[in-house]
C-alpha cells in the first residue's frame, strides 16, 4: 500500500506488466502475490449500495442532531454530491427508493439551507432523467409538490433554478407529471421565471415552455392567455445568446400553429425585434456569424412563418454560410438539447409497445379484472 493509505498504483502497474506482458508463460500466483493483489484492488473498491445506505442514514438524522455532531451545511452538500454520482446509474437511482433513501432526499427540498435545497433538487433531477420508474416513484412520494414550491417562491434564485431543472426532468415523457404541473399552476411559475433577471432561470423556463407546447397543442392558448409570447418577444433581444435562441424557438413554435387561430400578438413589434436582430447579425464578424448559426436560422424561419417572405438575411447570404449545410426543417431543437444528458439519452428512445389493433389479427379479449373474490366452484351458471 502507498504511504498515504491509498492504493499502491505504481506497484500494481509494475506487477501487472511483469506478469502480463506476454513474453513469459503464465505461472501460478504465490499466496503472498495473490494476497497483495487482492488488497491492492479492494483498497479502491467501493460498495455503492452500502455507501448509499450510510448516506440515507445521515439524511434521516434530524438537522439539529447533525449540527450537534459538528456537521455543517457544506458537509451535507458534499454528501449529496457523492450521492448524485452514485445515482447516475439508473439501477442505483431506482435502488435509492428500495433502501429508504428517496423520501429523506425529498425532505431535503424543505431544508432551511438554500444550498442543500438546491443540491437536493439536482440529485432528484439526476434520478428521474429518462427513468420512468423513478419518475413514478417520485410522483407517488409527492416529490413534485416541494419542487413546485421551491421553483415558484424560493428566495434563492439558484434553488429556484435547480428546482425547475428537476421539474423538467421529472415531467418529460411523463404525462401524469405534466398534468400535475398544470394543476399546480406551473405555468404561472414559468411566467414569473421569464420575468426574472437571471439568464439561467430564463433559459430553463423557455426550454420547458417549448417542450410543453410541443407536447400538447392546447397549451398554446394557455401560453397566449398568460401573455407568454410578449415576454418571449422581449427575451428575443436578450444579451444572452442562449436566451435569445430559446425565445426565438418558442415564438416559432407558436407561429407555426395555424389551427387554433392564436396568431402571435403585436406583429409590428415582432417585426421590429426581428429587424433589430437581422441588423445585429449583419454586423457580426466571421467567427460570431458561425457561432450564431442557430439564431440566424431561427430568425429567418420566424420571419418566413409570420410574413410569408424570406428575410433579408437570406438575401445577404447569411442564413447558410459557405461550407454549412442547409438548415433542417424544423429548425434546431433548442429545448431537446437541454433535456438529453449524454449518460441517459439512450434510455429516452424506448420502443413503443405493440398495439394489437394495428395488426391484421383479431384482437383478443383482455382477461377480466377481479375486484373481489371469484365465483364459487359450485355456482350454477
Amino acid at each position: 500500500m502507498a504511504k498515504d493509505g491509498g492504493p499502491d498504483w505504481n506497484g500494481l502497474l509494475k506487477w501487472s506488466l511483469a506478469h502480463g506482458d506476454g513474453t513469459n508463460p503464465p505461472r501460478a500466483l504465490s499466496e503472498e502475490d495473490r494476497k497483495w493483489f487482492m488488497e491492492a484492488m479492494q483498497a479502491n473498491t467501493v460498495d455503492v449500495v452500502q455507501r448509499m445506505k450510510e448516506i440515507t442514514q445521515v439524511m434521516k438524522t434530524p438537522e439539529d442532531v447533525l449540527e450537534s455532531q459538528g456537521a455543517t451545511p457544506e458537509n451535507i452538500e458534499d454528501m449529496l454530491d457523492e450521492l448524485q454520482e452514485h445515482v447516475e446509474s439508473i439501477d442505483m437511482a431506482n435502488d435509492l427508493h428500495s433502501i429508504g433513501g428517496l423520501d429523506p432526499l425529498l425532505g431535503y427540498l424543505k431544508n432551511s439551507h438554500a444550498g442543500i435545497r438546491a443540491k437536493a433538487a439536482e440529485v432528484v433531477s439526476t434520478i428521474v432523467q429518462n427513468n420512468p420508474k423513478s419518475q413514478q416513484l417520485v410522483m407517488e412520494s409527492n416529490g413534485l409538490e416541494p419542487l413546485l414550491t421551491n421553483f415558484k417562491s424560493d428566495p434563492s434564485t439558484n434553488a429556484r433554478t435547480k428546482a425547475l431543472g428537476a421539474i423538467s426532468s421529472l415531467i418529460r415523457h411523463n404525462q401524469p407529471g405534466i398534468s400535475a404541473f398544470r394543476l399546480g399552476n406551473g405555468y404561472a411559475g414559468l411566467k414569473d421565471a421569464l420575468g426574472s433577471d437571471d439568464a439561467r432561470l430564463q433559459r430553463k423556463a423557455l426550454n420547458l415552455i417549448q417542450y410543453l407546447l410541443q407536447n400538447n397543442k392546447a397549451d398554446r392558448s394557455v401560453a397566449t392567455d398568460l401573455g407568454l409570447p410578449k415576454l418571449m418577444m422581449h427575451l428575443a433581444s436578450s444579451d444572452d445568446t442562449l436566451v435569445r435562441e430559446a425565445a426565438l424557438s418558442g415564438l416559432l413554435e407558436l407561429a407555426q400553429d395555424k389551427t387554433s387561430g392564436n396568431a402571435l400578438p403585436d406583429q409590428d413589434k415582432l417585426k421590429d425585434i426581428l429587424k433589430s436582430r437581422i441588423e445585429g447579425i449583419s454586423l457580426m464578424d466571421a467567427d460570431d456569424l458561425h457561432a450564431a448559426r442557430e439564431e440566424r436560422q431561427l430568425v429567418d424561419s420566424l420571419w418566413k412563418e409570420c410574413y410569408d417572405e424570406p428575410s433579408s438575411l437570406r438575401e445577404k447570404g447569411l442564413v447558410v454560410l459557405p461550407g454549412e449545410d442547409a438548415p433542417q426543417q424544423p429548425p434546431p431543437d433548442v429545448a431537446g438539447k437541454m433535456f438529453e444528458p449524454p449518460l441517459r439519452a439512450w434510455a429516452a428512445a424506448r420502443p413503443a409497445p405493440k398495439d394489437d389493433s394495428d395488426s391484421g389479427s383479431e384482437k383478443k379479449d383482455a382477461p377480466p379484472l377481479l375486484l373481489g373474490p371469484g365465483p364459487s366452484p359450485n355456482t350454477n351458471s
